[in-house]
């Protein structure tokens, strides 16, 4: 669950409710970058933020097929609720579970 209190603290969640709704509330659509994954393999996963210009390299897909890739390839997502200044941050990174087993030690 995201630290409010401290702003420019990043957390860390592959809960799907958390990672979709932290996503959604900045506008960002779950997407791959084209050209990347093939022969049944899932590509890179990205977050695409339309309002900031819609990137040319990104394949919007549903958030079944995000979870899917998200599930299958055990990731986390790493992201800011707020920068130090206090804004609303876009900040996110996809990283290994093991991360999150990490922050637990």
């Amino acid at each position: 669950m995201a630290n409010t209190n401290n702003p420019g603290v990043s957390e860390i969640s592959s809960d799907h409710d958390e990672v979709k709704k932290w996503a959604e509330e900045r506008g960002g659509v779950p997407s791959i970058v084209k050209g990347t994954g093939g022969e049944g393999k899932p590509g890179i996963l990205r977050f695409d933020f339309p309002d900031v210009g819609p990137k040319a390299n990104l394949e919007h897909i549903s958030w079944d097929e995000f979870f899917k890739v998200f599930d299958e390839k055990d990731l986390a997502l790493l992201y800011q609720e707020k920068t130090s200044t206090g804004e609303i941050s876009r900040f996110n990174k996809f990283v290994s579970r093991s991360c999150l087993e990490e922050e637990k030690d």
